[in-house]
């Protein structure tokens, strides 16, 4: 097309005109000292200040506007790279499953939208640069979302969609001496949003970097480096595929550390494949990311040097052997998570400093592999897993789910679903694969090239999957949506599904074993989540088809907001007033959107993704070394004693287990006698430095914990006994409690003269919902217990005027005073439960809650008792599971010890304020002001937990400003709380064995004591 036709935009059939080819992203200098000081004079950044007008539709944009003499001077200014919604134009909209435009306008695959359908108009007035006249001038355009229009001194150039690839084009015949004006469109929505389906937010606008560029006169334009090993994976074939410009000659130089290891110098034809074969090289891998260094010199005919070009090389071999996945012949595990590009500040045009604390933190927690969901991200990160090591899935820009979410599976009624088997959709979906293929196919990191996500099956995706055999045999596909039509199913080498629970996996692979089996998506982790990650990951362990997952997903995402009063706080889908919209559902992050520092999730993501199992006893430890190449001596082994949290003893340990081998060693740490509880520790850490971490930095651990008994403590002095009418008391040296028949409770215990409870101790069986909880409608099935903890009284409702109170029940002994409340629970049917406290001599309070299950009402969200102190003890100690918060179904990354926080410390920055700050298996704990002064409270292996808030105030509020003003210290001691879940967010529950038993009596004792 010579002009360009915006009728056309809605049409599949077009998607690119006059761009040029995709090809590899390498770079390339005009010398060395260019090379060495990454000078690219080749390029030209356009980055910066653009003139911008925006428009709702294309209706309203300014006709006319690209050409010459039309100034746009006086138009706004907008930033580049950037998305215009986060510009203060349109605004971010979050949608999941359903298409953006759904019930604004009733459109079908074949039309966009036109009553609200952005369009963003930019200007940019520039000169050539001096040392690009005279040459080729060329633009690109990294990313731009979705459809790019562009135009040059009002001549029209091309027009490119796909908004994650490279969008380039020659300038050249459209270029003038001094000034020239380059104008852009870019359309929210285009005939490939219907393939932009993704779950995020939706952006619009030019969100990567522009440059103009030139090459040299001999020039690489494209580049193909595999490597190729022998069976015993000691020599390598390095091949080197080159197309240039013209002829010329090329030296290429490999080396490593800065020595050459060999060199090869060769006569350059357009087309040209050279081989190096290289003895004994070193492998790269996650575990061992080994980069050796490719020069190549490229010189034109007349010996003139043309330009140099630097190339990392893993050597490395993937493939697919006995049905299983194989990287330098051994079988591989996927210890991944999904990434999202997302910044709560930028979008999804994250800074290189952003990117880089990603990949460290991944690495840093033992995640060994990244699926770029689900999109070509931007290049550096490709660039960043080879350097740092990590494995990748490198997914195409593909999801239709809106689509065919309500098609019947195997019906063939498949005429809504793109692009299925449909012609019209095809090249486009061939040209997208191409595009990622041919800009990231010299990353060592990319094990697995993906077809797309959640696409339902078809011809079209079959064919795609069929592009990357024919270009890249070294390489498997992967594939997920065939589980929802069968009729191409070799469209993926492997298994792929979403969110199967463990049984579900090992009930399918034992009917098919033709293929090996990842969760290219599971453990949900929305909220506080992630619970019962560690079945999946024990998995792999047992059953060698199964070859690990990837956690939905990375990062919250969530955007820096501003409330009503100013303050600013995270916002999610629909906090923008965008409809349709998925609400908190952009909130699956394992590290935080607006700091990207690990939620506390991470600390049972990195143990259960750990390389290294330490199988501890008092005497001996059981090392199995899981990783595939590197041996336990690599690691320094440390072992650790000690005694009620406090450590006594620390000793090295030397351990040399072979990968993928497992070794028994004695522990250089005698077993104790003396009364206490003692904690063995075996720790694997860091040598030295490394690009992600410091040396020391812990990559494994095991632990066992002992008990030597001893005396029972005892509590002794003096008390007396008050009563009265409507009280019962009891005094001490130090302390005085008032029991309260007519209120039904403990109304005071002071302390050293000091009230320290503010409100009556109640029993309590509700948590926060999380969104686990949400999804999987527990508030619902479980609400009867909300009701129980908000109203139940030691009065009942009776026909009279006044209801029945039953007056507790008194026992005084020589030792200790105790009182027994019974409380009635309005619940269907009926339920009672009792709480006493046994106060003894020295102001300690033994308390325990009883209760008869009642079959009808089932298991309850927790079983304890709730109390609520002065804000000021807003200090927090204890001794048990930590430092992160823990569940029962979330607790085998934590250690046992002895920690500290502030009560603040303990509310998780979840999105939807939510259940938090639970800590499992606790023995003491402190609630205390900043002089010292407070409560301890003492259990068996409690749980513990101090927040400022209420479960019922966290569950009013949607978002952390809407949360009240802290007034009071909420401590929750509890038996236990259920478990937090995490195969999804949409229904499945809690695991039954992380329930609370209420096949018999239940039974919580506890002790708390001023301090």
């Amino acid at each position: 097309m010579n002009r360009f036709d915006y009728s056309m935009v809605k049409n599949p059939e077009y998607f690119k005109d006059n761009c040029m080819p995709a090809h590899s992203s390498h770079r390339y200098y005009s010398s060395a000292e260019a090379m060495m000081q990454q000078e690219e004079s080749f390029k030209y950044s356009l980055n910066g200040s653009w003139k911008f007008h925006y428009a709702k539709n294309y209706e309203s944009t300014v006709q006319g506007f690209e050409k010459e003499e039309y100034c746009c001077l006086s138009w706004d200014d907008i930033r580049v790279p950037a998305h215009i919604q986060m510009e203060g134009y349109d605004v971010p909209q979050y949608a999941n499953v359903q298409y953006p435009w759904e019930g604004r306008e009733e459109i079908k695959p074949g039309e966009i939208p036109t009553h609200f359908n952005p369009v963003a108009s930019y200007v940019k007035y520039f000169e050539v640069p001096e040392s690009m006249k005279g040459k080729k001038i060329f633009i690109s355009f990294q990313g731009a979302e979705s459809g790019l229009a562009l135009w040059l001194n009002g001549s029209f150039v091309g027009y490119s969609e796909d908004s994650f690839t490279p969008s380039e084009f020659d300038l050249t015949p459209f270029m003038k001496e001094g000034r020239n004006k380059l104008a852009a469109q870019v359309f929210k929505w285009t005939s490939s949003s219907w393939c932009e389906d993704q779950d995020f937010f939706r952006f619009s606008g030019i969100y990567r970097d522009v440059y103009l560029f030139t090459v040299p006169e001999v020039h690489v334009e494209d580049l193909r480096v595999r490597t190729f090993l022998n069976d015993t994976y000691t020599a390598a074939d390095l091949e080197v595929k080159i197309k240039a410009s013209k002829e010329g000659r090329v030296r290429l130089t490999l080396s490593k550390d800065g020595k050459a290891v060999q060199t090869l110098e060769e006569e350059m034809q357009q087309e040209t494949i050279l081989h190096m074969n290289v003895e004994k090289p070193e492998l790269w891998s996650a575990e061992t990311p080994v980069l050796y260094d490719l020069l190549l010199e490229v010189w034109n005919t007349d010996g003139e040097l043309e330009e140099m070009i630097p190339q990392k090389v893993g050597f490395r071999h993937f493939e697919m052997k006995d049905n299983l996945m194989m990287l330098n012949g051994k079988r591989i595990v996927f210890k991944g998570v999904n990434r999202h590009e997302f910044s709560s500040l930028t979008g999804r045009h994250a800074a290189r400093e952003d990117v880089v604390k990603d990949i460290v933190t991944m690495k840093q927690n033992n995640i060994n592999a990244i699926r770029t969901s689900h999109y070509p991200n931007d290049t550096m990160v490709y660039d960043l897993c080879d350097e740092y090591g990590l494995y990748m899935i490198a997914e195409n820009n593909l999801e239709s789910h809106g689509s065919w979410d309500t098609v019947q599976e195997g019906s063939g009624e498949y005429d809504g679903v793109v692009p299925c088997d449909r012609p019209e959709w095809l090249s486009m979906m061939l040209d997208r694969v191409n595009s990622m293929y041919q800009r990231d196919k010299n990353h060592p990191s990319i094990l697995i090239w993906s077809c797309g996500n959640e696409s339902f099956g078809g011809k079209d995706i079959y064919e795609m999957s069929q592009f990357y055999r024919k270009e890249d045999p070294t390489r498997l596909v992967h594939y997920e949506g065939v589980m929802h039509d069968r009729r191409y199913n070799d469209t993926s080498d492997m298994e792929s599904q979403m969110y199967t629970t463990v049984e579900d996996i090992k009930a399918f692979l034992e009917k098919d074993r033709s293929k090996p089996f990842i969760c290219c998506e599971y453990t949900h982790a929305m909220g506080n989540s992630c619970g019962a990650m560690h079945k999946y990951t024990d998995l792999t362990d047992t059953e060698p088809l199964y070859q690990g997952g990837f956690i939905w997903d990375y990062i919250d995402q969530s955007i820096d907001k501003k409330d009503r009063y100013g303050r600013e706080y995270q916002a999610y889908g629909g906090d923008f007033d965008e409809h349709p919209c998925d609400y908190n559902f952009s909130g699956n992050g394992i590290v935080y959107g607006k700091d990207r520092n690990p939620s506390p999730k991470m600390q049972e993501v990195k143990f259960n993704y750990q390389n290294i199992t330490a199988q501890v006893d008092k005497e001996s430890v059981k090392v199995i070394n899981k990783n595939l190449f590197v041996n336990t001596d690599t690691f320094q082994c440390t072992v650790m004693l000690k005694k009620d949290g406090k450590q006594i003893l620390e000793v090295p340990m030397e351990t040399h287990t072979e990968p993928l081998s497992e070794d028994i060693y004695v522990l250089p740490v005698p077993v104790q006698t003396l009364p206490g509880e003692y904690t063995v520790t075996v720790s694997f850490t860091l040598k030295e430095d490394t690009l992600w971490a410091k040396r020391g930095h812990e990559v494994a651990f095991g632990e066992a914990v002992y008990k030597v008994e001893g005396e029972a403590e005892s509590h002794r002095g003096e008390m007396n006994i008050i009563r009265s009418i409507h009280n019962f008391g009891v005094r001490g040296e130090n302390f005085e409690v008032m029991f309260s028949y007519l209120n039904g409770g403990l109304v005071s215990y002071r302390y050293g003269g000091v009230e320290m409870i503010k409100m009556i101790p109640k029993p309590n069986f509700w948590r926060t919902p999380t969104d686990n909880d949400e999804g999987s409608l527990m508030p619902a099935r479980y609400g009867q217990w909300k009701l129980a903890s908000l109203y139940l009284s030691h009065k009942r409702p009776s026909e009279g005027r006044y209801p029945d109170s039953k007056m507790p029940e008194i026992e005084v002994k020589e030792d200790y005073a105790q009182i027994t409340y019974t409380y009635f629970m309005p619940t269907t049917p009926e339920a009672e439960c009792q709480l006493s406290y046994k106060v003894y001599a020295d102001g300690y309070i033994e308390t325990a809650l009883t209760y008869d299950p009642v079959k009808e009402l089932g298991d309850m969200p927790e079983f304890g008792v709730i109390f609520k102190l002065d804000a000021d003890y807003d200090h927090v100690s204890w001794y048990g599971m930590g430092p992160k918060e823990t569940y029962e179904d979330r607790r085998r990354g934590a250690k046992l010890g002895i920690y500290e926080n502030k009560v603040q410390d303990n509310m998780a920055l979840y999105l939807n304020p939510q259940e938090c700050g639970n800590k499992t298996g606790v023995r003491w704990a402190s609630v205390t002001d900043k002089k010292g002064r407070g409560m301890l409270f003492t259990g068996d292996s409690m749980n513990f937990s101090a927040l400022p808030y209420t479960p019922h105030e966290m569950e009013n509020a949607r978002h952390d400003f809407e949360l009240p003003q802290v007034h009071y210290t909420v401590v929750r001691v509890s038996k236990q709380q259920m478990g937090v879940g995490g195969d999804d967010s949409w229904g499945a529950k809690t695991h039954e064995e992380y329930l609370l038993n209420v096949s018999e009596k239940m039974e919580f004792k506890f002790g708390f004591k001023g301090i």
